[in-house]
């Protein structure tokens, strides 16, 4: 029986990144995930899926490699790179401290680098690899309020293009996906008036859904998706067209 290709999602317990881990497990893959901090929600995550779970901060080089090492130990080298890790300190830019700043742009943009350098080598020599990095609608349009974020989500999408170029040869894609506002716990959090505004401006009506983006990545993960790299994937209802 053939083996199955191996996918790690970064921040994979919950949110969009639980929907993600769920779709590629459906879709055939062995799937592990990262959580920042071990705790009882990621063990209550891997006990319903039966994934397993690591626990390291992905802003950090070195508890990368750490990290990555454990997985191909215990689930043979990785094949599909999920960066779906984010964070936001959201703030007017002239009130914005620069723990603000440094603190998205460690987590949402230098977690790039720190992930995908340690799986590329060998995604080279096995000649096959997917890397999707989870932008944002605002990393495309911009946002009040949001400096750092936007910065960072930009800055994923110009990674993205670059690393694309530099690996098709090698049969790997790296490709985006920039979701729009999605029915999560984090946007739960953000107060009904302010939630209702930005709903209005949906042409579709509603909030996207966890498992809506989920699919995305489990398209571009697909042996099926080769020939499509250095693009980003819009999942926004409507809301933002480029």
């Amino acid at each position: 029986m053939k083996k199955k290709r191996v996918a790690l999602v970064t921040s994979g317990i919950q949110g969009l990144g639980a929907a993600t881990a769920m779709a590629l497990k459906t879709s055939g893959f062995d799937v592990a995930v990262t959580n920042r901090n071990k705790s009882d929600k990621a063990q209550a995550f891997t006990e319903k899926t039966g994934l397993s779970h690591y626990a390291w901060d992905v802003s950090d080089f070195d508890a990368c490699e750490k990290g990555i090492c454990a997985i191909e130990h215990d689930h043979g080298p990785i094949d599909v790179l999920v960066n779906n890790a984010g964070v936001t300190r959201d703030t007017m830019f002239h009130k914005m401290s620069l723990e603000q700043w440094q603190a998205v742009l460690h987590v949402d943009l230098d977690s790039m680098f720190n992930m995908c350098r340690q799986v590329i080598g060998g995604m080279r020599d096995r000649r096959f690899g997917r890397m999707i990095n989870i932008s944002s609608v605002n990393g495309l349009r911009g946002q009040i309020g949001q400096t750092n974020y936007c910065a960072a989500k930009s800055g994923v999408l110009g990674f993205t293009k670059a690393l694309a170029l530099g690996t098709a040869h090698k049969g790997i894609t790296v490709n985006a996906v920039a979701p729009e506002y999605c029915d999560t716990a984090m946007v739960a959090a953000v107060p009904k008036e302010r939630l209702e505004q930005i709903t209005a401006q949906i042409p579709v009506g509603r909030l996207g859904r966890p498992e809506e983006i989920g699919r995305a990545v489990a398209f571009l993960a697909s042996e099926k998706s080769g020939f499509i790299t250095g693009a980003t994937l819009s999942v926004n209802g409507g809301m933002y067209l480029s």
